[in-house]
């Protein structure tokens, strides 16, 4: 018997006789053969027998020695079945531990196999398998990973329901314990009829999160009617925070007033000059061009799809365009990137003042200050000096509806002191986006205080705000108005079910987009309970 003695048989010594280590070629060769005479349960019956027929030998594959893979060449018995109404005549014994039925690898490298599966997947796991001097391809690593059972499904008391996108536009559905924060399965598709039959093969759910989809709200009636269902306050938030910009995009003439005066005594930018301004671009023209020609054949009665083949444009961009009440709320208008010559304007108009001409001293005297820039910048700034105008200042644009929305949605104690006076001085101007801010903060204050009791009177007066976006959003809320009070006053929310879906989202990358359904719920489970 050699004297080398692998950690793994350690344990198994008992019952295992080492007789030989074979260490000369590239594969480390381990010869044994059990020992024990005692009888062994009969595969198939589980009848005990001592009967030898005979023995034969076993090739196990085994994890790494160092950095030589492990092969155990182990003798194992054959024996009758004493049983003579059991189907088998022969049966092989067991090793506990070491070997198990029809598996050419041992336990312990079945697991790390199964573990890579479980983590990459296919071809990432047959890669990290090499790296371990385990050779597989990514099917065998793929067909261990779909025979690994899933953990038993216990009914949770508290269920979290969201959707996700497979593929283009299919879309999933996600269902998480929320006590425990586990997935516990998903399927394609996300109609009513699928939550329902779950729901109802599963008994015993008494909350249940979702976002504000009418196709959950149904499913959970139809499946679970005593469950109470709560509406996420992150989905509520978001849809209120969408509308804000719509009001925005809806009185963009307005938003040039959050505009600093540019003297004192001096009314700030003219909204209408802003706007013919605007029209003499290129991009001013484009979208007013699209917009009377959009509103022209949408009037005529034609539908959406029939006017966006006609003028070329996908159906959405006509849709945004035929929803719009004037073009300038479909113009984008970038903000000005800062210049890094902004800082040194100041002391440019200084220098020239004093007498200093040449834009290549001037950049020299700046790149000692600091400036990193091109001389062409310098020049091209005091070219405005050199035909007796004034230097041009870098002037702020006005918010976007998108910054507007930001703005109001944002608490007053996070917003800093310049975008506090420049959103005092745009409610100011625009009684309908003040309005709107009150409305908003009144619903935050719900949100933070955990108080419902003022919902339905908040409602109403969303309803009677004469701003349609509001009035849209106010009915949407009203008919889902006990899971909206739920969602407030309770601490349950959808939370984990985002962070679930960024976990499926990040398999669904690694496996390229490729994998069915099953393999993705089977990674998804699996990789959270190993966690």
């Amino acid at each position: 018997m050699c004297s080398i003695e692998l950690p793994y048989l350690l344990p198994h010594l008992a019952s295992v006789l080492v007789s030989s280590v074979d260490v000369s070629g590239p594969v480390v060769v381990v010869r044994a053969r059990t020992r024990s005479l005692a009888p062994t349960p009969c595969t198939g019956c589980g009848t005990p027998s001592g009967w030898c027929h005979s023995r034969y030998v076993r090739r196990l594959g085994d994890t790494s020695l160092g950095d030589r893979p492990v092969l155990i060449e182990l003798s194992v018995r054959r024996l009758y079945c004493e049983n003579a109404a059991c189907e088998k005549v022969t049966f092989a014994e067991q090793v506990p531990g070491l070997t198990v039925r029809y598996q050419r690898r041992t336990p312990l490298l079945q697991q790390v196999v199964e573990a890579a599966g479980v983590l990459l997947a296919g071809r990432g796991g047959a890669r990290m398998l090499r790296v371990l001097n385990v050779t597989l391809s990514r099917c065998t690593v793929l067909s261990q990973l779909m025979r690994m059972p899933l953990p038993p499904l216990v009914t949770p008391r508290v269920l979290g329901v969201d959707d996700f996108a497979l593929y283009g536009d299919t879309y999933g559905t996600l269902l998480v314990d929320a006590t425990t924060r586990l997935p516990l399965t998903l399927w394609e598709g996300r109609d009513a009829e699928q939550l329902s039959r779950w729901l109802r093969e599963h008994p015993g759910v008494e909350i249940v999160c979702r976002d504000g989809s009418l196709t959950y709200r149904q499913g959970i009636i139809a499946g679970a009617p005593e469950a109470v269902q709560i509406s996420d306050r992150f989905h509520m938030w978001q849809g209120l925070s969408r509308r804000v910009q719509d009001i925005a995009a809806a009185h963009r003439s307005c938003l040039p007033a959050a505009l600093p005066p540019t003297a004192e005594g001096d009314p700030g930018p003219d909204a209408e000059a802003t706007d013919g301004a605007a029209a003499d671009t290129r991009a001013g023209r484009h979208a007013r061009r699209l917009f009377e020609a959009v509103h022209t054949l949408t009037g005529s009665g034609r539908s959406y799809s029939s006017v966006a083949r006609e003028l070329g444009l996908d159906r959405r961009t006509v849709r945004k365009y035929a929803r719009a009440r004037t073009w300038q709320e479909v113009m984008r208008r970038p903000p000005r990137k800062p210049s890094a010559l902004d800082p040194y304007r100041d002391y440019l108009q200084q220098r020239w003042d004093e007498g200093e001409h040449n834009a290549m001293i001037l950049h020299g005297e700046l790149r000692n200050k600091g400036y990193l820039g091109h001389y062409q910048r310098v020049k091209m700034a005091i070219a405005p000096l050199r035909r007796g105008l004034p230097l041009d200042q870098p002037r702020e644009r006005p918010p976007s509806p998108r910054e507007t929305a930001r703005w109001i949605t944002t608490h007053p104690d996070r917003r800093s002191h310049h975008v506090t006076h420049r959103l005092h001085r745009l409610l100011e101007r625009c009684p309908e986006l003040k309005r709107t801010h009150d409305l908003v903060r009144r619903f935050a204050a719900m949100l933070h205080n955990r108080d419902a009791s003022s919902l339905p009177a908040w409602l109403d007066e969303l309803s009677h705000s004469g701003l349609p976006p509001l009035t849209g959003i106010a009915g949407a809320l009203r008919e889902d108005q006990h899971a909206v009070a739920q969602g407030i006053s309770t601490p349950y929310n959808s939370g984990v079910n985002e962070g679930r879906i960024t976990d499926v989202k990040l398999q669904k990358r690694l496996m390229a987009g490729r994998a069915g359904v099953p393999l993705l719920r089977r990674r998804v489970v699996l990789i959270a309970h190993l966690r």
